[in-house]
């Protein structure tokens, strides 16, 4: 469970804005009280030889530590003020659930954090400047490294620049919710079909028949979004007391205080202690990640899509490349094995019930939304078609491909009733037959 909490604190910190900055202000300290005790030991010597060393006298020393520090938090306040203009952007076009991408962008936290340093540094070696008449001490080393600083933050300036007109750009957004998607397929899906190594199960079957009358509720002390479940502790709980357990929730669902969220049998064995560590093992937070929560980047794709087709925008080349990505990612899915919602503990007793997610699942979370909004748009409309037909090449589950059709169907009658013209329904016709050709195979 370590594990678990641990992964899902540092999620929170990478989609903080303050962890990076923080790391490198502490680091731009620990610089400057090293740089300037090397100055006062006498020791930089074979360093002042290189030539390049600051040698100027104290006035000096404070007129460019100063212009440096006051450039940077200026500089800073500047780089933070067209982060909040991008923010603003992004939330208006591809939607507020997006600013969470933005947020853990590190380019932009070592933008900022960089400014941070850079000053603070500065800040510290100057105090330590002193030009009275008997007592004189200029650190040259540590004006060096602080001349070093404001030309690297010159680089990182011209990088922010660039990266922060990127960053706002549709096909950037894209890219980077797809990068989200296929990390989250790898790391919940790591098996190929038919690469897995078959593991020992007993039947369905041995489910208690009078499970839900004998089995109690657990209900949620907290409410919100459920970020991960802690399995390996659900197990260890339910084996160490001979439980079995259902759990009504996966990653992604949002719980309500009160509510149950898993049938336990035995029931009567459920006490507040058991209330307390099953609930432990149910990671809650406000905002939903990608964590163990497969369909929260493919419901961001869809909302980028949905507002691209919307009048307001009337974008539908941002929306076939949401498709495109979409297709992409089902393609994937499509060769993985999912897992079984049954889990068994190390004696092959099987110890909890799942609520997992399926392709049938995901294929309607993809299509259900963009196909009921994007109907009278024919080149959405196609390029859904033609992406069931990629999607279909690597899908051999009966269930699986029956559902491919059924979104189909659904694509071609929502566009006969939508679509006017009748050479545009016969383009989308010749979508859906060779969609349907592939499927039948």
């Amino acid at each position: 469970m370590k594990n678990i909490k641990l992964s899902t604190f540092w999620e929170s910190l990478r989609s903080s804005y303050w962890f990076v900055p923080t790391l490198m202000a502490g680091g731009a300290i620990a610089l400057a009280f090293t740089i300037v005790t090397l100055d006062q030991s006498g020791k930089s010597g074979p360093i002042q030889k290189l030539g390049w060393v600051y040698t100027g006298g104290p006035d000096g020393a404070r007129t460019v530590l100063s212009t440096i520090a006051g450039s940077m938090i200026t500089v800073a306040g500047t780089a933070f003020s067209i982060v909040i203009v991008a923010l603003t952007l992004a939330s208006s076009q591809f939607g507020p659930r997006l600013l969470r991408n933005f947020m853990q962008d590190t380019g932009n936290q070592v933008v900022l954090g960089t400014f941070i340093a850079t000053f603070i540094y500065c800040l510290l070696v100057l105090r330590t400047v002193r030009g009275d008449d008997y007592n004189v001490f200029v650190p040259q080393i540590s004006v060096t490294v602080g001349i070093l600083l404001g030309i690297a933050s010159i680089g990182v300036l011209i990088y922010f620049i660039h990266h922060a007109s990127t960053s706002i750009q549709s096909w950037y957004v894209i890219r980077e919710v797809n990068k989200d998607l296929d990390y989250a397929i790898d790391h919940l899906f790591p098996e190929q079909i038919g690469h897995g190594i078959p593991e020992k199960r007993r039947w369905v079957e041995e489910i208690p028949v009078n499970f839900d009358e004998e089995a109690s509720p657990i209900l949620a002390i907290n409410s919100g979004y459920l970020l991960a479940i802690d399995e390996e502790q659900l197990l260890k709980i339910a084996k160490s007391k001979d439980l079995l357990l259902r759990l009504n929730y996966r990653p992604g669902h949002f719980i309500v205080h009160r509510h149950e969220i898993v049938r336990v049998w035995h029931g009567e064995r459920v006490n507040e202690k058991l209330t307390h560590q099953i609930n432990d093992a149910f990671i809650l937070g406000s905002e939903r990640t990608e964590q163990q929560d497969v369909e929260f980047s493919i419901q961001q794709l869809v909302e980028i899509a949905l507002r691209a087709i919307s009048p307001a925008i009337n974008d539908p080349f941002t929306a076939i490349r949401c498709i495109d990505r979409l297709s992409a990612g089902l393609n994937r899915l499509a060769q993985k094995e999912f897992p079984s919602p049954y889990r068994y503990d190390e004696d092959n007793n099987l110890r909890v019930i799942a609520n997992p997610v399926t392709f049938v699942g995901l294929i309607d979370e993809a299509f259900n939304q963009i196909r009921q909004y994007g109907s009278s748009d024919v080149a959405v409309t196609m390029r859904l078609l033609e992406a069931i037909a990629i999607i279909a090449t690597q899908t051999r589950n009966k269930k699986d491909r029956t559902a491919l059709l059924r979104h189909a169907e659904m694509i071609k009658r929502g566009s006969q009733e939508a679509v006017s013209e009748e050479c545009d329904r016969q383009d989308i016709e010749e979508r859906y037959l060779a969609a349907v050709k592939v499927l039948r195979r």
